[in-house]
């Protein structure tokens, strides 16, 4: 909404998801690591296997992930050339991994650079878990328009009444890519 209706980012803006870029890139990869634990895939080598238990020991102390050190970069880049995370990224549907992981994966090069900034594209594929209910208002064809991001979450849904008041109409967005995929929340429940 903020780029179709509110002329996008600023170049602070897009500075101050830089954090959420790198922290989605290594989420990313630690969420292949447990895909693979969770399908028992071994790794095709120890460096690979050294590289994972530095991934899970980072995610686990909940550090700052901005920028990238050399050594976390080499680990994502050795671990994502890594024949078992192939495995487990073909097998994706079976565990919770975010749609946008091979994006991130993908561009781990141009994340790790020291100019980086990230770009509309790189900021729409962040994922933030939304805690509560965000608003987000703009006019359009000279009507205020009220849109609401809602927390998905179970502990967050008893939120989303209070949205409805007053509304003449809803619109529920879902997205395609994630249909299929388990709730994060207890790895069994479709979402």
């Amino acid at each position: 909404m903020k780029i179709i209706h509110d002329n996008g980012f600023s170049q602070d803006e897009a500075t101050q998801k830089i954090s959420v870029v790198c922290a989605n890139t290594v989420q990313s990869i630690g969420a292949l690591i447990d895909g693979m634990k969770a399908l028992n895939i071994p790794f095709a080598s120890k460096q690979s296997t050294d590289y994972a238990a530095l991934i899970k020991k980072t995610l686990e102390k909940k550090e700052e992930f901005q920028p990238l050190t050399e050594e976390m970069y080499k680990a994502i880049k050795t671990l994502w050339n890594d024949k078992g995370i192939e495995a487990a990224y073909e097998r994706r549907d079976e565990y919770y991994l975010h749609d946008s992981a091979k994006y991130f994966l993908d561009s781990l090069d141009r994340i790790y650079d020291k100019n980086f900034v990230p770009t509309e594209q790189d900021i729409l594929r962040t994922r933030i878990a939304t805690m509560g209910v965000i608003e987000v208002c703009f006019t359009m064809k000279n009507k205020l328009w009220r849109v609401f991001d809602v927390g998905g979450q179970r502990s967050q849904r008893k939120k989303w009444i209070h949205c409805f008041d007053d509304a003449k109409a809803v619109i529920y967005v879902a997205s395609l890519s994630e249909y299929d995929q388990v709730l994060l929340e207890d790895d069994t429940t479709v979402s």
